[in-house]
């Protein structure tokens, strides 16, 4: 796992597939989705680094189900005591109470996601002990208040995380990095494309200064025009982010 300070409260935890984000205030920290299916003890293991403790880490926010995202949940809030947290619609998912539904594909993202697949570590993610239910409108206790954006399309309860006060936002897989080259490109592998353009041209009326995706690298200037753009939607077939997504 490489990490990577895009912030001075900011750290970007990339894994072989997907990636997370820690955001510190003061003496506590929060993470941002938790990586693959034994990505909690890689997490701990990385915290002293950047003089923190895993008890340091009080929430865990998802942005959505996936096991890229949340695979690595309930091995890191059994080490850290860390509240978990998503969006009511994916939260059964999370706690392992019935599979997700899968993306419904466009045909040229089947192939692109097979072979994701086999890069995903082998075994079933232990779930976390509870998933604290979230809707849109509801704000959190870091960053001087941290918005919850319901953006559906990706997964139904997929969300953003807005953080007014610091510019920063998180999209999730709702927005993605190209592997090709870094361009920002609307997410794949979705329930409902249509709905996640929709949801990322919500997102660019925030405001956003920088942007956080699930794949690929940050906007760190400008975000909101750059989203504003993709709210128009790409070609398919434009570009496959890496990942299952």
């Amino acid at each position: 796992m490489d990490v990577i300070e895009l912030l001075p409260r900011l750290h970007l935890l990339r894994f072989p597939v997907g990636q997370a984000y820690l955001w510190h205030d003061g003496e506590e920290s929060t993470l941002i989705d938790a990586g693959v299916i034994g990505s909690g003890r890689t997490i701990a293991e990385a915290l002293p680094a950047l003089g923190r403790a895993p008890r340091d880490v009080r929430r865990i926010v998802l942005t959505h189900f996936h096991e890229d995202h949340a695979g690595g949940a309930g091995e890191f809030a059994a080490l850290s005591g860390a509240e978990v947290l998503a969006h009511h619609l994916d939260a059964p998912f999370i706690r392992g109470e019935r599979p997700g539904p899968p993306p419904r594909f466009e045909d040229w993202e089947r192939p692109v996601h097979a072979e994701a697949v086999r890069h995903l570590p082998e075994g079933t993610p232990v779930p976390p002990p509870a998933v604290t239910g979230l809707a849109d409108g509801d704000v959190l206790g870091f960053g001087g208040g941290a918005q919850v954006i319901h953006v559906p399309g990706h997964t139904d309860g997929s969300i953003a995380l807005f953080l007014p006060a610091e510019g920063v936002l998180f999209t999730g897989d709702t927005v993605a990095a190209a592997p090709a080259d870094g361009t920002p490109m609307p997410g794949v592998f979705n329930l409902d494309r249509p709905q996640l353009l929709a949801s990322i041209s919500r997102l660019a009326e925030l405001g956003a200064e920088v942007a956080c995706f699930g794949h690929g690298a940050p906007v760190m200037t400008g975000a909101s025009a750059v989203l504003r753009s993709l709210g128009q939607g790409l070609p398919s077939g434009s570009g496959p982010l890496p990942g299952p997504a």
